[in-house]
């Protein structure tokens, strides 16, 4: 796994043994961040990367130019080569990290009043997180009007085209991977 673009273009990044974390293939984020970058401006993006993992989808965000991300994450083994992998991109001071359940964590965002331009969400595929996380950030407002968010799911799963004030608005599929892109629709 490498930073496909961007200043840390070609860095390598950490992700620990075994089957717990499941990083982002290349080729999936390379698709993405292209899909991204041909409808929103990423410089001076502030990025929230939820399950965040290695960091990898948050990581090519600053990469890119996004100004800000923060990593929520939990698991101490992810966390330790996130640590890492922000340290050899040189974006940890671009970066927050809350090392908390996601659940836990987008309230207290909220009560901050945190806004981010473009929301990543990755959770490990066969998590019950997708619903109570979309419900979630759809009343708490912490996606900006503009903004976008993306839940990458296995292939076979289809996440709702409708939650709350997200609204899909396209869904693509590479492999075994799906990556669903929410905008927001009026309720």
């Amino acid at each position: 796994m490498r930073v496909i673009a961007g200043s840390a273009r070609g860095t390598r990044l950490a992700a620990p043994r075994g089957m717990r974390t499941r990083p982002t293939a290349d080729r999936v984020r390379e698709a993405l961040f292209s899909i991204i970058q041909s409808r929103y401006e990423l410089d001076g993006a502030r990025v929230l990367d939820m399950c965040a993992g290695t960091g990898g989808l948050g990581i090519e965000a600053l990469s890119r130019g996004a100004s800000t991300c923060c990593f929520v994450e939990k698991d101490r083994e992810a966390l330790k080569c996130l640590r890492q992998n922000l340290l050899a991109t040189r974006c940890a001071e671009r970066a927050t990290l809350l090392e908390m359940d996601l659940l836990r964590a987008l309230p207290l965002l909220a009560g901050r009043g945190s806004r981010f331009s473009i929301i990543f969400f990755d959770p490990p595929y066969a998590s019950e997180l997708y619903t109570p996380v979309m419900r979630s950030l759809s009343s708490l407002e912490l996606l900006e009007p503009e903004g976008l968010f993306i839940a990458e799911s296995a292939a076979r799963a289809i996440l709702p085209e409708r939650e709350g004030c997200l609204v899909r608005s396209d869904r693509r599929v590479y492999g075994d991977t799906a990556l669903a892109l929410y905008v927001l629709g009026e309720e």
